[in-house]
Formats: structure tokens, C-alpha cells, sequence
């Protein structure tokens, strides 16, 4: 069973939180969605009200190993400012005598935000050395980044050895209690969205997953591989083309077990893959041979929609279309409006699902967004979060 930070003693000890605050920023080094940042406020904010000296370590961005100053977490430091009313200092570093030093002087109820992770090599190798000196600023350790729980880092498993008292943030405490309620123990009929580009990024949570699900949908540049595999000439699509026989035996897995798997009917094509294209709508047998399928169809939105209105609970990972691009963002975004509007506990999964979500608008009506895109993958692939299981019996 694993510890939250509500059981812990951390009054006057010094609180390491890793987080996940890797948020876009423009080029004015400006951030553009603070969500993340939002999200670790219970956390950070408990940690305060109890008299602990909080430090938070996060990573931005793939610096690989090398100090980027354009990938500075300074940004982070004053918005978090805003948002928890109260100075965060700014470490130039997340290691050294420097940093050591500031840890050293700070009182309860300070908050310090150290420097990128991943200025450091040591932190993507899950080094020792460097997981220790992050172990010696602190008696406590919170993992609360869900998003990288799939990572074996330094700051998220390798740390965990030098520090006794671990526990879960209330962030990290969340997503896997939703993914307990969507996966483990769910109200049934329970259905699965799956949509994104490759079969072969998410076969492992599509085996898994026809082991729970009673409805399957599948759309997206993947949708067309299981296009394919019906034996349908799909013009210049994307697909897999050694995935043809996989997504066959998915579909033929599902029939035997009882359950409903819905492919696209029609699509949204195109005669190249451009925003000012030439588009129009074909039934799925129509294809034009030079032509490629962009999103899903009305036809499909139509049965898609009404493949969930009895769901009781729904989990989505992918969008339905290259919805980047509004001429075929349509099929994305009619399917956000759809989960909203369902009477299902529904838990969406994935950066491009959660910025679909936004685009539609119904951010508000979708019961949990999750934090974490590779993570949650990992989650519905039956996998144990290396980051979870460092923290388990602790």
C-alpha cells in the first residue's frame, strides 16, 4: 500500500516534491498553459500549511544532459509564485554546495524550486551518485510527476534507495486512484477510444485493454491499418503495413470474446496532406487511389457517439484524426463533445487528447484529464510504474 503525503510527519523536515512541470513556452520564454503548474498546487500547498521546507525538482524539455538556458525553469519559479501567493526562490543549480547552501538556510514554510533535472546526465541514466546529492537536501521525498512515472530517472526511482521516508503527492495519488475506478474495478459497459498514429505504440494496451473492455472504437492513422486489415484499398493512407495482420488478429480476438469493436465507416480525405487541400467525404470502400483519410467521417462521429451513450464508463487515448489542422479536426472534436455529454465516468489520457479536450471546450465536463501521456499508456498496457513501485511498502 502506498503512503500519501497526508501520512507523513513533515512539519520543519525538508520536503523534496518531484514534479512534473514541463509546460510549453513560447519564444519569449513566456508560458503559454499552466495546467501542469496547477496541478501540483495541493501538494506544494499541504506541504507549506504543514510547516515544511518544500523543495520542488522537475525536469523541462530534452536538454540531453547539458545546460540549455532556454530550457531554465526560472519561468515555473514566478508563476508558481502567483498561483501559491508567496516568493519561490530559484536555485541555479539542482545539485552543488550552492544549492545545498540555500536548502541549508531555508525556513519552514519556504519553498525553493531547483533547476532543471536534466541539465544533468545522471538524472536520464537514474545515476546513484546523482540521485544521492539530490537525497542529501532532503529528509522527505513525494513523488507527485504521474507524468514520468514510467521513466527510470534518477529523481523518480534511483533516489528512492537513499531516502526512507517516501510517499505518493496528491496528484500522483489521483490519477492511479481514476485509473483504478476506469480499469480495475469499473461500472460496465465500459469503452475504450483509442485513436493516434501507430498500432505498434499501443498494441501492448490494446491486448490488455480486450481483456476489460465490453466496446472497442479505434480511429486515427491507426484506424486505417484495421482498415486494411478488412481487405479495403485505402488510397495513399497511413498505415502499418507489418501491423496488417496484428490489427486482424485484434478484431478477431474481440469477436470471440463478445466484444464490440467499431471501426470508421467514412472519412475525411484528402488529395495531400495540406490545410488548403482538396477534401471531401467518401464511405470507407470509396477511397480515391491517390487520395489519403485525414479524420473520420459525420457517418462515423454518428456511430461512434452512439456506441457510447450507454457507457458507464469510458477511457480515451488518441484523437481520431489530424486534428492539428481544422479541416480535419471535426471527427476529434465531435467525439470530445460525445464523452461530455455521456453519462460515463470518462478519463481521457495523452497530450494530443487532452489539448483535443481543450479545443473542444468541454475540458469542464470530462471527469479527470490526465497529466501523463506515456504513463497512462503504460497503465493501460498492464505495466507497474517503475516511479509507483519505488514508492510501494514504503
Amino acid at each position: 500500500m502506498i503512503k500519501t503525503i497526508k501520512d507523513l510527519d513533515i512539519s520543519g523536515k525538508r520536503v523534496f516534491i518531484r514534479v512534473d512541470v514541463n509546460v510549453p513556452l513560447d519564444r519569449y520564454q513566456n508560458i503559454t498553459d499552466d495546467a501542469r503548474i496547477q496541478a501540483i498546487i495541493p501538494s506544494v500547498q499541504y506541504a507549506l500549511d504543514h510547516n515544511a521546507k518544500v523543495i520542488i525538482a522537475s525536469h523541462l524539455g530534452r536538454p540531453k544532459g547539458k545546460k540549455v538556458p532556454e530550457m531554465s525553469l526560472a519561468p515555473v519559479a514566478k508563476r508558481l509564485g502567483r498561483l501559491l501567493s508567496q516568493k519561490v526562490k530559484m536555485a541555479p543549480d539542482c545539485i552543488g554546495f550552492e544549492v545545498k547552501s540555500m536548502v541549508d538556510s531555508m525556513s519552514p514554510g519556504e519553498i525553493l524550486l531547483l533547476e532543471n533535472l536534466r541539465f544533468h546526465p545522471g538524472e536520464q541514466k537514474n545515476d546513484d551518485e546523482f540521485a544521492k546529492a539530490l537525497a542529501d537536501l532532503c529528509d522527505v521525498y513525494i513523488n507527485d510527476a504521474f507524468a514520468v512515472c514510467h521513466r527510470i530517472h534518477a529523481s523518480v526511482a534511483a533516489i528512492t534507495k537513499f531516502i526512507k521516508v517516501r510517499s505518493a503527492g496528491f496528484l500522483l495519488d489521483k490519477e492511479l486512484s481514476y485509473f483504478k475506478k476506469a480499469m480495475e474495478d469499473p461500472k460496465h459497459p465500459l469503452v475504450a477510444i483509442i485513436g493516434g498514429a501507430k498500432i505498434s505504440s499501443k498494441l501492448g494496451a490494446l491486448k490488455n485493454m480486450l481483456k476489460h473492455v465490453d466496446k472497442f472504437i479505434v480511429g486515427g492513422a491507426m484506424g486505417n491499418t484495421f482498415l486494411k486489415a478488412q481487405g479495403l484499398d485505402i488510397g495513399k493512407s497511413k498505415i502499418e503495413e507489418d501491423q496488417v495482420s496484428v490489427a486482424a488478429e485484434l478484431m478477431e480476438t474481440a469477436r470471440e470474446k463478445g466484444i464490440k469493436f467499431y471501426i470508421p465507416v467514412d472519412a475525411v480525405v484528402a488529395d495531400n496532406f495540406d490545410s488548403k487541400a482538396e477534401i471531401k467525404i467518401v464511405t470507407v470502400q470509396e477511397v480515391p487511389r491517390n487520395w489519403m483519410i485525414l479524420d473520420i467521417g459525420p457517418a462515423t462521429s454518428a456511430l461512434f457517439s452512439e456506441a457510447i451513450y450507454d457507457a458507464k464508463t469510458i477511457v480515451w487515448n488518441g484523437p481520431l484524426g489530424a486534428f492539428e489542422m481544422d479541416a480535419f479536426s471535426r471527427g476529434t472534436l465531435a467525439m470530445a463533445h460525445a464523452v461530455a455529454n455521456s453519462y460515463a465516468l470518462s478519463i481521457v489520457g495523452g497530450g494530443d487528447t487532452d489539448v483535443a479536450i481543450h479545443k473542444a471546450g468541454e475540458s469542464d465536463r470530462i471527469t479527470y484529464i490526465s497529466t501523463g501521456g506515456g504513463a497512462f499508456l503504460a497503465l493501460l498496457e498492464g505495466t507497474t510504474l517503475p516511479g509507483v513501485a519505488a514508492l510501494d511498502g514504503c
